[in-house]
C-alpha cells in the first residue's frame, strides 16, 4: 500500500521534504525510513552504484547463502517503492542552499527539497583493461578484502596498484593465506626504502592477464605468476566536492565530514556512506542512513497526513 503525505501551504509540487542523492545501499535505506516517518522523499538515482558490482556477498546481515549486489539493490528499491518512495534516473551536477531550501539540479531537472542527503558513494579506479568487468563478475578480481577475503582463505592473492600504497593492505590478507603477491604497478628503484620487507614482491611495471577463470601477472624478465584473485588498490573517486560546493567540510583524505547524526556543518545537509566513512560497507551504510534520516525527521516540521480516501 503507497501512503501519501499532504502537501504544507506553499509547497511545490516539485518540492520534497528530503532529497536523496544516490540510489545504492545507503540512499535506499535512508528513503525507505523517511517515507515510514510520513515524509516526502525523492531519489536521484545515476545508476552506478558500486554495489552492483558485487558478485556474492557474504557478510550482508540475513543473508547466510550470499545475496548479489544486483539482487540486494533490487529488494531494497523494492522496500522503498513499497512505502511511496519516487525515483528519478538522473546525475545530480550541483546542490545549492537558498532561504533554509537546497536546490538540486540534474542533467534533467531541478527540485527542490528541505534537507539533502548526500549517499553518492565512491567509484573504484580499475585497472585499464578491458576484461575487468568479467573478471569482477567470476572473482578473479576482487574489490574489498573486508567483504570477501574469508573467500579468499589459502588463496594465492595479488594486490595491485602503487608500491608505496599496498604494504597496510598486503599485511591484512595475510591474514587469510600465506601466498599474497605484492605487485607494484609502477617501476620502483632497487634503493628505495619502504616497508614491504617480509612479503613476496613481484617486479613493477608489468603486465596483468585474465584466462576467463584466473588472473595472471608477467613481470617485465617474463616471469608469469598465476593468481586465484587480485585486489587492485588504485584509489577511488567520490562525489563529496559536490558537498563542498555547498559548504560542507571535507577531511584531509576527501571524505566528507559529519556529526554525530550524519549532519555536515550545513544546517539540512547531510551525508552517508562510502563518500563519508573510512570502513566501506554496506552493513554500516545502513546504519549511517537510519541515523541521517531519523534526524531530517525530527528537525522538520510536523508531518502532515493525507486524509485516507
Amino acid at each position: 500500500m503507497r501512503v501519501s503525505v499532504a502537501l504544507r501551504p506553499g509547497q511545490a509540487m516539485n518540492e520534497f521534504d528530503a532529497i536523496v542523492i544516490g540510489g545504492g545501499p545507503a540512499g535506499l535505506t535512508a528513503a525507505t525510513y523517511l517515507r515510514r516517518f510520513h515524509r516526502s522523499c525523492l531519489v536521484i538515482d545515476a545508476g552506478n552504484s558500486r554495489a552492483k558490482r558485487i558478485p556474492e556477498s557474504h557478510n550482508c546481515p540475513g543473508f547466510p547463502y550470499g545475496v548479489s549486489g544486483v539482487d540486494l539493490l533490487g529488494r531494497m528499491k523494492r522496500q522503498a517503492e513499497g512505502v511511496g518512495a519516487q525515483f528519478r534516473a538522473d546525475w545530480v551536477d550541483a546542490v545549492a542552499h537558498r532561504d533554509e531550501r537546497f536546490i538540486v539540479s540534474g542533467r534533467e531537472g531541478r527540485w527542490r527539497a528541505r534537507a539533502v542527503i548526500l549517499a553518492s558513494g565512491v567509484q573504484d579506479e580499475l585497472p585499464e583493461v578491458d576484461w575487468i568487468e568479467e573478471a569482477i563478475a567470476c572473482g578473479a578480481v576482487r574489490l574489498c578484502a573486508v567483504c570477501d577475503a574469508y573467500e579468499a582463505s589459502d588463496l594465492r592473492i595479488g594486490v595491485y596498484g602503487q608500491r608505496a600504497r599496498l604494504a597496510s593492505h598486503a599485511r591484512f590478507l595475510r591474514g587469510y593465506s600465506e601466498h599474497v603477491f605484492v605487485i607494484p604497478s609502477d617501476a620502483h628503484s632497487a634503493d628505495e626504502a619502504d616497508d614491504l620487507a617480509g612479503l613476496t614482491v613481484l617486479a613493477g611495471g608489468g603486465e596483468l592477464a585474465f584466462d576467463g577463470e584466473r588472473c595472471s601477472y608477467r613481470e617485465p624478465d617474463g616471469a608469469t605468476t598465476r593468481l586465484d584473485t587480485i585486489y587492485p588498490y588504485l584509489g577511488c573517486v567520490t562525489n563529496a566536492p559536490l558537498a563542498a560546493a555547498v559548504g560542507a567540510e571535507l577531511s584531509a583524505s576527501g571524505e566528507i565530514v559529519v556529526d554525530a547524526h550524519q549532519m555536515t556543518r550545513v544546517a539540512g545537509l547531510y551525508a552517508i556512506g562510502d563518500v563519508v566513512s573510512g570502513l566501506n560497507q554496506i552493513s554500516v551504510a545502513v546504519g549511517q542512513a537510519a541515523i541521517a534520516a531519523t534526524h531530517v525527521h525530527n528537525r522538520l516540521p510536523a508531518a502532515i497526513r493525507a486524509a485516507q480516501a
